[in-house]
Order: C-alpha cells, then structure tokens, then sequence
C-alpha cells in the first residue's frame, strides 16, 4: 500500500498531547511544526486517526511541501502533485489559504492560483475540460510560512473539526471545546481508579471527556467525516477503525466522576450530553453553588475547572471570590490535585499559591493560562 503523509493539527501548547496520541497509536517519527504534527501512514490511517484523535483539531492529508518564492513557482509546483490519485472526477474543492512572513503574502491571489492549478491537472488527467464539482468535498489548504509552502487535503471537513463528537446537542454559554477538555484531562494526573471533580461544570464537557477517555470510547465515532466519501479512502477502512475502536472499549472498570454547577438547567444539559455520549453511568451530575463546597469529599481527588472567564465573566469580584473560596478548600488539602484553566491573571494571587505549573493555551481565540496544582499521589495498595 502507498505511503502517504498526514498531520494532525492542534491548537497552540497542545502538541506534546496530541504527539503522545499518536505515538500511543503507534505512529512514530511524528515531526512537530508550527502546530502541524506530521507522521507517516497509509490510507487506512485516514479512518483510524480521525476517529480515535482526543486533543487534535483536524487531520490533513499533505500532498507537498516546496519552497515558493514567485506565483510561477506555486502554480507548477502544486500542479505537479498527485491530485487525481485523492479528488475524483466530480469531486468538489474549495481552497483556503494562510501566509505567514513570505514573499507570497497576497492570500486570495495564492488560493485562486493553487485552485487553477489543481483544475488544470484533474481536467488534463480526466480528459474533460471543466470540472463538474457535483460530488465528494474537498477542503484544499495552502499554507505558507516563511517561503516554505504547504499544500494539504482536510481529510476532517472543514465545518466540522474533531471537537464535534456528536454528543453535545446543548450547551451553555462560551463552553470549552471538547479538545480543549480532553486535553486538561490528559495534561492532569487523573487515571481511571481515581476520583475527579469539576464543580463548575457547565454542559458537563471536562466530566464527559474524562469518562470517556477512562472507558477508552474513541471521540469520533458516533461522526462523520468528509474522506469518508472519497474512493480512495475505501469503505472497508472506516468498518475495519470502527471495529477496533470498538474492541478497545473498557466497560468493566469502575469509573467515579463528580460534576456540579449553580445552574439546574445546566446540569440537565450535562446529563442529557453524558447520556449521549455513552457515559452517564460514570458521572454523577448534582446541582450546588462552589461557594458553599466546604471540604473535599475524600482524600487524593482530582479537579480539573473551567471557572468563569471571558463571556462567562459577569462581576469580577464575584470571581475573584470564587478563585479564593477555591484555594481555602482544595488548595489546602495536600492530597488533592487541582487544575484550573482561565484567562484571569490574578488567579494564583486569589487562589493564595503559586501553581507548580503554569502552561499557556488558547481556548479558541482567547489566551489563557492552565494551572496546575499538584498533591500528593496514593500509595499504590497492594493485592
């Protein structure tokens, strides 16, 4: 089978998770760039890393990767690549573009010509003389940073990254993206024979991923993709993903999550979203103000939080106040390991302690900062 190369896409401070995904499904020699992790695989790995990819945003297929100093030199290059082998004769193509401290700095200018380009060669290779656009879509993307240009295939759909997992019908205002979650879980100390809190939980998505990464349930796959309409990237691929993912399920371990927020409606959300997401068995959802959290609810828990920031703000004081609360019930207890993500820079000064690790993310468009507080660990007991 041919080998092809494909790159995951993560937001920013995300890549050693998402590198560590696939190294966990077996891909080596991943190559990080620019927020682009590229490894080697094959057609079949289209299906597979779409549908088990927690903490990356999409999958790109990249046909090439050359120097364009000039338009001339874009054209004929791209024209070159083997696009006839992926986009068929009625497939459909948009190009979209981005250009970062090169000479071809001009975006519109790049995608109407990468667009030409591929026209040009389908319409050669197909022996007609315009193409009908009617079928399979394709996202074309040029990217090029500092001269060096990259040309890929959105094997993910361009409307719909991997966040949508397909569980959350409902959500509640400026929820975290499921990325976004599954990649706080990850960065944590939590493992499944632990106890995790979120007492702000909102529609439940740091509950949710977390459930599902300890019952090991593969994010995508209750979605669809977009190659899953190409002929190239057969049928049987997509049946042969889905039945692995489904083998490696974990239905046996006892999996004890806690979620809470002021709002009863929310979490009604969260519990219709868990129940969607297969694992509603795993959390329990009640409704109560963090305020009046007195203590933790048993030693060695793990918190992972989104509180209020941005869109979410409402009075600052409030907040700063909930930041406080917070650091008198778990930045406290010294076995508790807690996690914080926010946008608010006093944070550590409300919380009363520095964090032991401060890493800088982006939740969207908006900078925040994730910190982490580290306890304790059990005693591993023995059998």
């Amino acid at each position: 089978m041919d080998k092809i190369k494909l790159a995951a896409i993560s937001a920013f401070g995300l890549e050693a998770v998402v590198k560590r995904e696939l190294n966990d499904l077996g891909y080596e020699n991943v190559v990080t760039d620019n927020g682009w992790m590229y490894f080697d695989a094959e057609a079949k790995d289209i299906p597979r890393a779409n549908i088990n990819l927690r903490c990356a945003d999409r999958v790109m297929l990249v046909m090439g990767q050359f120097e364009a100093l000039s338009f001339e030199e874009l054209f004929d290059k791209t024209y070159e690549l083997p696009w006839e082998k992926w986009i068929s004769k009625d497939g459909r193509f948009t190009v979209k573009g981005k250009s970062v401290k090169s000479k071809l700095y001009s975006v519109p200018d790049c995608q109407a010509l990468v667009k030409k380009a591929v026209s040009k060669k389908l319409c050669e290779e197909y022996d007609v003389e315009w193409m009908p656009e009617t079928g399979a879509e394709y996202t074309i993307l040029i990217s090029i940073h500092k001269d060096v240009a990259t040309v890929s295939i959105d094997t993910t759909g361009a409307r719909e990254g991997l966040f949508k997992r397909g569980y959350r019908e409902r959500s509640m205002e400026a929820p975290l993206k499921e990325t976004m979650a599954a990649a706080l879980v990850s960065l944590s100390y939590w493992k499944k024979d632990r106890i995790l809190y979120d007492p702000m939980c909102g529609s439940g998505t740091i509950a949710i991923e977390a459930a599902m990464i300890g019952r090991n349930i593969a994010p995508g796959l209750n979605r669809s993709f977009a190659s899953q309409n190409w002929p190239a990237v057969k049928e049987e691929y997509w049946k042969n993903a889905k039945i692995e993912a489904r083998k490696n399920i974990d239905l046996d371990s006892e999996i004890k999550i806690y979620a809470s927020d002021i709002s009863a409606k929310a979490i009604k959300i969260a519990q219709e979203n868990a129940a969607e997401a297969g694992v509603d068995d795993c959390i329990e959802f009640f409704v109560k103000d963090v305020m009046h959290i007195k203590e933790p609810m048993c030693p060695y828990g793990i918190l992972i939080t989104n509180p209020p920031y941005g869109e979410r703000i409402g009075d600052i004081s409030e907040i700063e106040k909930i930041h406080e609360h917070l650091g008198k019930v778990f930045g406290r207890d010294k076995t508790w390991s807690s996690y914080f993500i926010t946008s608010i820079e006093s944070f550590e000064k409300d919380f009363g302690r520095k964090a032991d690790r401060k890493r800088k993310l982006f939740n969207g468009d908006v900078r925040v900062d994730f910190y982490q507080y580290y306890g304790e660990r059990p005693e591993k007991q023995e059998d």
